[in-house]
C-alpha cells in the first residue's frame, strides 16, 4: 500500500495509523478553520473510569463519552486524491449510462424509414431492432441484474486475491471487451439484420456486466479508505470561534460519499444526454462508441496516482472463514422449522460463543486464525447485511427509470426532445440537491441536535420512492384517459395511436395529432423524488456497506449492497407482463405498494440499529491471519487493539455494543 504522500503503508503503519506524525503537527487553523488542541487538557473521560484526557500518540485528543453526548460534530478536510478516484468513477459511469441510455430506443423501436444507423432527425423516433416494449424491459432489467450480480464475484476476488486496485483494472479490461462488441451490434451492415444484431448486442451485455460488476464492487470501498487509512478515530478539536468539536471520520466518510455521487451523476447526465443525441443524429454505433472512448481515461488515471493510493492488500481466505464462522456458532442448532431457526441464529450470545477466547485452544479449529475483534466485525457485517435484505424492494421504483418512464415519455407530447433524455431529470436533480444536503440540510439537522441516523435516512428513501411511482401511476392514467384514440381504441390503449387513427406508421406526423395533450415534462415530479430517495438511501447504503463490514470483507459487503439490486431487477422480471397496455396504471400502482410495505417493513425491523450505530463504528482493528497477509506485524495490530479498546471504554461505548447477539 501506500499513503497519501506516496510513502508505502505497511500493515503496521496502517494499525498504528491512528494520527498524523508529531512532526507533520501544526496548529495553524485547516479548511475548515480548526485548529488542533495539542495542548488542551480539558477533556475528561466522563461517566468512565478515566479521569484523564484521552490522548493519542501525537498528543492528539479523542473524545470522552461526555464530548460524544454533548459537542457538535464536523467533517475533516478531504484529500485532493480522493477526487481523482471519484473522476475516475465519472469516466466509468459516463460510459455505462452513456451507453445503457439507448438500449430501450435500440431494442423497442423500429429502424426508422431511410435509416442506416437508427438515426430518426429531429423529429422522428430513433430505432433499431424493432422488438417491442417487453423484449427492451426484459433486456434492460437483464443487463440491470446481471451488471448488479457481478458485484459479488468482483468483491470475493478483490479480498481474497487481488485487492481492489488490481481487480479495478480487470475490471476495465473486460468491461471495454464488452463495449467493443457492442460497438459492432450497432454498425450499419449488422442492424440490417435485427436477429443477428440482438445475439452480437446480448453477447456484449455478458461482457459489459461482469466489468461493470467488478468495478463497482471496488471502487467506493476504495475512495473512502484513502480518508479511512490516515484519520481513524474522532478527534477534539477547536475552532477558531474558541468552540470545542468532534471532528468525525464517519461523518466525513459520508460527506466523500455524497461528493462521490455527485461525480457519479456529472458522468450519468453528460453521458445519457450527449449519447441521447448522437443516436438520434448519428446513429446507435455512435453513441456506443463515445463512451468506450472515455471509458479509456480510467486506467490512465489509475496508473497516473498509482503511488498516492492507500492500497490496502488482500488477506487471503476471508470468506471461507467468514461461513466457517457462521457454521460453528450453528452447531447443534440447525431446525427445518424456519422460525425455530431464525430464532437460533438471533438468540443472545451467538457470537460470544464462537470468539476464539471463548473456546480453549486445544480445541479451536485450525481455520481460526482470527481473533475477538475479527467476531465483532462479522456482527457488524452481518448487521449490514440484514439491512441490506429489503434494499431490492426500495431498488423497484428505481428501476423504472430507464425502462418503463422511459417508455412512458415516448407516448408524450415530446416537442422534438427524444424520450430516453426525459430520464437525465433524475441526475440533473441529484447535482443541484446533493450539495444543497451536503451544505446546508445535514448541517442544519446536526446543528439542531436532530441525529438524522443512516436508518432513518434509508426510511425516507424508501417513502419518497413509493410516492415517485404514485405520480406515475397518476400520469399514466391521464395518458390513457386523454389519448385521441381513446373512443377507438378505448381505455389503455396508446402505443399504436398513430395507426389506429389513420395515420401512415412510417410517415412524419405532428405528434399532437396522435399522442394525449400532456407534455413530456409532467414527469418531472416523479425523477425529483426518484433523485431525493437516492440521496437518502443510495448514497447511505454505500456508506452502510463501508463502515459496517470487516476491513478485510469490504469488497464483498459491497457486492451484497450491489446484488440487492440485482434481485430487485430479477423480482422487475415478475412485471414484463404488466409493461404494456392497458395495464401500464397496476404496473406503477403495483410497485407503489409494495415499496410502502418494504418501507414500514424497513422502519420497524431496524430502527434500533441507530442505539449501536456510534459503537459498532468504533470496533478496533482485527487480527487475521490470512494466506495473503503472512508478513503483517500483528503484535503491533494487538498493541492498537489494547489502546483502541482503552478508548472505547472511556467513552463508554463498549456499553451500547450488542455483543448479546
Amino acid at each position: 500500500m501506500s499513503t497519501g504522500g506516496g510513502q508505502p503503508l505497511e500493515a503496521v503503519e496502517a494499525a498504528r495509523g491512528n494520527a498524523p506524525a508529531l512532526e507533520e503537527k501544526v496548529l495553524t487553523p485547516d479548511k475548515d478553520g480548526v485548529i488542533n488542541p495539542k495542548a488542551d487538557d480539558s477533556a475528561v473521560a466522563s461517566g468512565s473510569d478515566i479521569d484523564e484526557p484521552l490522548r493519542g500518540p501525537n498528543g492528539e485528543e479523542y473524545p470522552s463519552k461526555k464530548d460524544l453526548e454533548t459537542l457538535r460534530r464536523v467533517k475533516g478536510k478531504i484529500s485532493p486524491i480522493i477526487y481523482t478516484i471519484a473522476f475516475i468513477e465519472l469516466c466509468e459511469r459516463f460510459a455505462y449510462y452513456g451507453t445503457t441510455a439507448v438500449f430501450v430506443n435500440f431494442i423497442q423501436q423500429p429502424l426508422p424509414a431511410g435509416s442506416h444507423a437508427g438515426e430518426a432527425g429531429t423529429y422522428g423516433q430513433p430505432g433499431a431492432l424493432d422488438k417491442g416494449q417487453q423484449a427492451s424491459t426484459g433486456l434492460v432489467t437483464f443487463n440491470s441484474f446481471w451488471a448488479y450480480l457481478m458485484p459479488l464475484l468482483g468483491g470475493y476476488l478483490s479480498d481474497t486475491y487481488w485487492g481492489k486496485y488490481k481487480t479495478i483494472h480487470v475490471a476495465i479490461v473486460v468491461a471495454t471487451f464488452g463495449h467493443l462488441i457492442l460497438i459492432i451490434s450497432a454498425l450499419p451492415p449488422v442492424i440490417r439484420n435485427p436477429d443477428a444484431a440482438l445475439g452480437v448486442f446480448s453477447l456484449g451485455l455478458i461482457f459489459f456486466g461482469i466489468g461493470v460488476g467488478f468495478f463497482k464492487a471496488n471502487i467506493s470501498p476504495m475512495i473512502a479508505e484513502q480518508y479511512e487509512a490516515t484519520h481513524p478515530r474522532a478527534t477534539v478539536e477547536t475552532l477558531k470561534s474558541g468552540e470545542r468539536v468532534i471532528k468525525d471520520p464517519v461523518l466525513t466518510i459520508s460527506v466523500i460519499y455524497m461528493r462521490y455521487y455527485f461525480f457519479i451523476n456529472v458522468g450519468s447526465l453528460v453521458g445519457q444526454i450527449s449519447m441521447v443525441y448522437a443516436e438520434k443524429y448519428v446513429g446507435f454505433y455512435l453513441s456506443f462508441t463515445l463512451p468506450t472512448a472515455l471509458f479509456l481515461f480510467c486506467p490512465l488515471v489509475l496508473i497516473a496516482f498509482k503511488k498516492k493510493y492507500v492500497r490496502r492488500p488482500p488477506t487471503g481466505s476471508v470468506i471461507g472463514k467468514f461461513f466457517a464462522l457462521i457454521g460453528l456458532g450453528m452447531k447443534g442448532r440447525w431446525s427445518a422449522n424456519p422460525v425455530r431457526l431464525l430464532k437460533n441464529i438471533a438468540e443472545p450470545g451467538f457470537f460470544e460463543r464462537v470468539k476464539p477466547s471463548n473456546i480453549p485452544e486445544s480445541e479451536r479449529p485450525a481455520w481460526m486464525t482470527f481473533d475477538d475483534n475479527w467476531v465483532d466485525e462479522v456482527r457488524r457485517g452481518i448487521l449490514a447485511c440484514q439491512v441490506f435484505f429489503l434494499f431490492p424492494i426500495y431498488w423497484l421504483p428505481y428501476n423504472q427509470l430507464n425502462s418503463n418512464l422511459t417508455s412512458q415519455a415516448a407516448t408524450m407530447v415530446l416537442g422534438g426532445v427524444p424520450n430516453d433524455v426525459i430520464n437525465n431529470l433524475d441526475p440533473i436533480a441529484l447535482l443541484i440537491f446533493i450539495p444543497i444536503c451536503d451544505k446546508i440540510f445535514y448541517p442544519f439537522l446536526r446543528k439542531i441536535g436532530y441525529n438524522f441516523t443512516p436508518i432513518k435516512k434509508i426510511t425516507a428513501g424508501f417513502a419518497l420512492g413509493t410516492l415517485a411511482m404514485v405520480v406515475g401511476a397518476l400520469i399514466q392514467h391521464y395518458i390513457y384517459w386523454q389519448s385521441p384514440c381513446r373512443e377507438i381504441s378505448g381505455y389503455g390503449y396508446v402505443s399504436d395511436c398513430k395507426t389506429a387513427l389513420g395515420f401512415d406508421p412510417d410517415a412524419t406526423v405532428d405528434e399532437r395529432l396522435y399522442k394525449p395533450p400532456l407534455t413530456v415534462w409532467i414527469q418531472t415530479p416523479a425523477y425529483v423524488l426518484i433523485a431525493f430517495s437516492e440521496i437518502f438511501a443510495s448514497i447511505t447504503g454505500l456508506e452502510y456497506a463501508f463502515t459496517k463490514a470487516p476491513k478485510n470483507m469490504r469488497g464483498f459487503i459491497t457486492g451484497i449492497f450491489w446484488f440487492a439490486q440485482a434481485f430487485s431487477s430479477a423480482i422487475a422480471q415478475a412485471f414484463v407482463p404488466l409493461s404494456t397496455d392497458p395495464v401500464l396504471v397496476w404496473l406503477y400502482t403495483t410497485v407503489a405498494i409494495i415499496a410502502a410495505i418494504g418501507g414500514l417493513l424497513f422502519h420497524f425491523v431496524f430502527r434500533n440499529l441507530d442505539k449501536e450505530e456510534e459503537a459498532l463504528n468504533a470496533l478496533p482493528d482485527s487480527v487475521f491471519k490470512g494466506s495473503r497477509n503472512q508478513n503483517e506485524d500483528f503484535e503491533a495490530v494487538e498493541h492498537a487493539q489494547e489502546e483502541a479498546d482503552r478508548i472505547r471504554h472511556a467513552q463508554g461505548l463498549d456499553e451500547k455494543l450488542g455483543t448479546h447477539s
